[in-house]
C-alpha cells in the first residue's frame, strides 16, 4: 500500500484500501450498508496506522459541535467567583473526558445577549447555567430553543434538569443544630429573594426552626440585603431584636457581618454566635472559625457535565440530582 502518514485523513484510508471515501465513513461510524469484510478491513488499517478522526470532520458528520456552553453570571460579586470556578474546573474535568470544549458565556439577570448569540449560531452541543433565578431569562430562552441544557441550582419551570445541593434540609438541619446548642433566637440575613437559592435557604431555615417547635418570627429574618449599609442596619436591628445567633444565607454576607461586628467590638461567640449557610475560603482563615455548610462545587460541575453528556447523546436522566453537604460545628457557635 506504500508508506501512510501518521497524520492520515480519510482520503488517505481510501485511497490505499481502494475504496470510496464513504465507505471509509460508514465503516468507522457504523453507520450505513456495508460489508462485513470491508468494515473489518478499514478498522484494521486504522488501528495499525493511529489514525484518529479530526474532531470538526467528525462534529460535521454527527451535526454536532463538539462544545458546550458554560453560562455564568456576569453580575456576580467577587465572593461568588470561588464557586463558579470550582464548578467550571469540574465541568472542564468532564469535558476533557468526552472530548469536549468549553465556551464561556457571561449573562445578567436582563441581559442574555452572549448567551443567545452562541446558541442562535449553534456553536455548542447543550449548555450549563450556573445560576438559576426566579424570572430567568436564561432558562426560558434555553427551553424554547429546544437545546440540551442543564441547570446547577434549583428552578420552578417544569421540565428543566437539575443538579443542585440538598439546600433545604441542609439548612434545616444546621438551624435546628444551633436551636439544640440554645439559641432560640436566630436571625437570617441574606441577600435577594429573586435567587432561587437564597429561597430555598429561607424554606430549610423555616423547617429547622419549625422542627424545634419555634414558629419563624419575621422580626428576625432580614433578606433583600444588596450592600454593605443594609447588612449593617439588619445586624444593628437584630441585636436590638434580641437575636442570640446571626445566621447567614451565604459566606459574602458573612463576611460582612464579621465585619460589621469587629467594627462595633462585639464578641463572637461571646455576646453573639454567628454561621453561615454556605462556606469558602474567604471564612477559612477567621478567627473564630464559623460554624458553617459545606458543599463541592467541583462536584457539582462534573456531575451537571455528565448529565448534559447523557442528554446530547439522547439518554434518559432524571430531572433533579441533589447532592449530599456537611455540617461543620466551629467555635463561632460555641
Amino acid at each position: 500500500m506504500g508508506e501512510i502518514s501518521s497524520n492520515i485523513t480519510i482520503s488517505d484510508i481510501a485511497e490505499a484500501l481502494n475504496i470510496s471515501k464513504t465507505t471509509v465513513s460508514r465503516a468507522i461510524s457504523g453507520k450505513g450498508r456495508i460489508g462485513n469484510e470491508t468494515r473489518t478491513k478499514v478498522l484494521k488499517f486504522i488501528e495499525e496506522n493511529n489514525y484518529v478522526p479530526n474532531p470538526m470532520a467528525k462534529g460535521l458528520a454527527q451535526s454536532r459541535t463538539y462544545n458546550i456552553c458554560w453560562v455564568m453570571p456576569a453580575d456576580s460579586i467577587a465572593a461568588e467567583l470561588p464557586f463558579f470556578q470550582r464548578c467550571m474546573m469540574g465541568v472542564a474535568e468532564v469535558t476533557g473526558g468526552f472530548n469536549y470544549d468549553i465556551l464561556l458565556s457571561l449573562v445578567y439577570e436582563d441581559n442574555i445577549s452572549q448567551l443567545e448569540r452562541i446558541i442562535t449560531n449553534k456553536k455548542v452541543d447543550g449548555a450549563i447555567l450556573g445560576r438559576t433565578l426566579v424570572n430567568d431569562l436564561s432558562v426560558d430562552f434555553l427551553k424554547k430553543s429546544n437545546i440540551p441544557f442543564v441547570v446547577i441550582g434549583s428552578t420552578e419551570v417544569k421540565g428543566v434538569t437539575q443538579v443542585d445541593n440538598d439546600h433545604i434540609r441542609a439548612c434545616k438541619e444546621l438551624t435546628a443544630i444551633l436551636v439544640m446548642k440554645g439559641a432560640s433566637k436566630i436571625a437570617l440575613i441574606g441577600g435577594s429573594l429573586n435567587h432561587i437559592v437564597n429561597r430555598t435557604r429561607l424554606e430549610g431555615y423555616k423547617q429547622g426552626l419549625s422542627e424545634q417547635g419555634i414558629k419563624p418570627n419575621d422580626k428576625l429574618i432580614y433578606v433583600g440585603n444588596e450592600d454593605s449599609g443594609s447588612l449593617e442596619r439588619a445586624v444593628d436591628d437584630a441585636l436590638r431584636n434580641g437575636a442570640e445567633c446571626l445566621l447567614c444565607m451565604d459566606d459574602g454576607i458573612c463576611v460582612n457581618v464579621l465585619s460589621k461586628l469587629k467594627k462595633d467590638g462585639i464578641d463572637v461567640p461571646g455576646r453573639i454566635k454567628v454561621a453561615s449557610f454556605y462556606n469558602s475560603a474567604v471564612l477559612e482563615n477567621n478567627q473564630p472559625a464559623i460554624t458553617t455548610l459545606s458543599y463541592d462545587p467541583k462536584e457539582l460541575g462534573a456531575i451537571a457535565c455528565k448529565v448534559l453528556y447523557d442528554k446530547i447523546n439522547g439518554n434518559e436522566v432524571p430531572e433533579r440530582t441533589l447532592l449530599n453537604y456537611e455540617v461543620l460545628l466551629k467555635n463561632s457557635t460555641q
